[in-house]
């Protein structure tokens, strides 16, 4: 299952999140990088060239996912499986409060 998303910081691409049957890995883009004003997802994922590889959903990108009613209503309307936390991910996280937001990969060969 390979399954992935842009990540957005105010808007701009920052980013691609990936799941594989592997895990997970996070990796900025190069132009990203480049930029003097980029900024870092988070304080757990700083700017780095290295993709950043994890067994587990990183926990920043795991607190984007709704909570509470609000999951179950996710899990509701898109019928995820709640432990599906790529899936929950890619349906509700691409208008977040704050910076960062998640877009779906348009293809299964983006991710």
């Amino acid at each position: 299952m390979n399954r992935g998303g842009t990540v957005l910081y105010n808007e701009i691409p920052c980013g691609k999140i990936r799941e594989t049957d592997e895990g997970y890995s996070f990796e900025y883009d190069s132009e990203w990088l480049m930029n003097p004003n980029a900024q870092a997802v988070s304080l757990t994922l700083p700017l780095d060239k290295q993709a950043y590889k994890s067994k587990t959903l990183f926990p920043f990108f795991d607190g984007l996912i709704p909570e509470g009613w609000l999951l179950e209503v996710a899990v509701k309307n898109w019928k995820l499986n709640p432990r599906d936390r790529m899936g929950l991910l890619l349906a509700s996280c691409h208008d977040c409060i704050g910076a960062v937001s998640v877009q779906p990969l348009a293809t299964e060969e983006d991710a």
